[in-house]
């Protein structure tokens, strides 16, 4: 009988500690994380191979300080994760998958005046924008 009022008390105790007294809500973790990981790797690693980036393009966009001319304009990514990443960037008849090696930069030409939705997995955290480019734009992620 001793024995089960100890095992009823920790028992107990045990399941107090699960309370969320701050009352920050508790979130899962989604249980196939590391299938979106090692799906995303393997996504980076394909898309590498075949991937020409358009760095004068973006460079001469950037020096010329967003001519009002030029119908395009650029989008960088610096990745300051410690992971791969492949940046999906879609608009208007326009879409495209950049991958950016992990502690470098990503970036593409897009036309101007346009909602471009940008994502990715960083590191196993998701990222989601919209936003509506008119001149070169620049972002930072990290996990």
């Amino acid at each position: 009988m001793k024995k089960l009022l100890i095992l009823t008390g920790i028992s107990c105790i045990l399941t107090s500690c699960s309370v969320n007294y701050g009352g920050y809500p508790i979130r899962p973790y989604p249980t196939n994380n590391s299938g979106n990981a090692a799906s995303a790797e393997r996504e980076y690693s394909e898309l590498i191979k075949t991937y020409k980036p358009e760095t004068a393009e973006v460079l001469n966009d950037l020096l010329n300080d967003d001519d009002p001319g030029n119908p395009r304009t650029s989008i960088s990514v610096e990745n300051r994760s410690p992971c791969n990443m492949v940046l999906t960037i879609s608009g208007n008849n326009f879409f495209k998958k950049i991958p950016i090696t992990a502690g470098k930069m990503g970036y593409t030409m897009v036309p101007k005046n346009q909602n471009y939705r940008l994502s990715g997995t960083v590191c196993n955290s998701s990222y989601q924008s919209t936003k509506f480019i008119t001149t070169s734009y620049s972002v930072k992620l990290s996990n």
